[in-house]
């Protein structure tokens, strides 16, 4: 599915909350909104979400407006993310899980053999299947976060919008969901995910879109987009490269009018 972002803004009172922006997401990938606090990122995701109202332009899914396409037909092809990690209900894993088929299913209607698959196949994919039958309340907020993935898993869309995806994470978990994310987006599935961590964007996204004070500042490869005058603009870092196993790595390494740090240091040596 094709999402068109054409000219969309966003106001809250009298704040301007995102400048007038334009922004496609076309077929399978992994694309990494990213940009510092307050950017717009999550912003731009509810808007793509069709979730939070434009002061002006219009979101276009397939050439359709939601309204036309119809919430019900609209939420089985897409699956959204939120960044707050709730869990408003003292639901046991498994029924939380099993929400993300509901999208799927007359209203009244039995999960059928096929929505207990897509519940069984995004646990395992997300390595709670042992949580099945813990409150969903009693959860670390990593493994609350890696629930609510499974339940945005099981609607199998075909666009997948994620906000901070490996926020509450501990490393290894987060290389887990981002293998994840990038194995969907190989098999065919669009995966746009907000990210703060530039190294794993860098490593691991098709594409990134850099988004400062309210404004897209850049789109494109990643390479392009985490040059150093983007960096400096956006997040008003230096930064320090890495080569490793052939991979290039992004490391923040001095704020701007920061002293910085021993040149032994920076150079890696001891």
């Amino acid at each position: 599915m094709k999402i068109e972002a054409n000219d969309v803004s966003v106001r809250r009172g009298n704040q301007t909350i995102l400048e007038p922006l334009s922004l496609a997401i076309d077929g399978p990938g992994l694309v990494g909104l990213i940009g510092p606090n307050g950017a717009g990122k999550s912003t731009v995701l509810r808007v793509l979400a069709g979730l939070e109202p434009t002061e002006t332009g219009a979101v276009l899914y397939d050439g359709q407006t939601a309204s036309v396409i119809g919430r019900d037909a609209l939420g089985c092809r897409l699956s959204y993310l939120a960044q707050s990690g709730r869990v408003h209900w003292p639901l046991k894993v498994e029924r939380v899980v099993a929400l993300g088929r509901l999208p799927h299913r007359q209203r009244g209607d039995a999960a059928g053999d096929r929505d207990r698959a897509a519940v069984e196949a995004a646990m395992r994919a997300t390595h709670v299947t042992a949580l099945r039958n813990r409150p969903a309340s009693t959860l670390s907020g990593g493994e609350r976060m890696r629930v609510l993935l499974a339940r945005a898993l099981a609607v199998e869309a075909e666009v997948l919008l994620a906000d901070e995806p490996i926020a509450a994470l501990d490393p290894y978990h987060q290389l887990e969901v981002m293998d994840l994310l990038r194995d969907l987006a190989a098999a065919g599935t669009t995966v746009v995910a907000v990210l703060h961590d530039l190294s794993l964007a860098l490593r691991y996204c098709d594409r990134l879109v850099l988004l400062s004070d309210g404004a897209m500042l850049a789109d494109g490869a990643p390479d392009a987009v985490l040059s150093d005058a983007n960096l400096e603009t956006a997040y008003r870092v230096v930064a320090h490269r890495v080569c490793v196993a052939g991979e290039n790595y992004i490391v923040p390494w001095v704020r701007l009018g920061a002293a910085a740090p021993d040149e032994t240091v920076r150079d890696g040596r001891a």
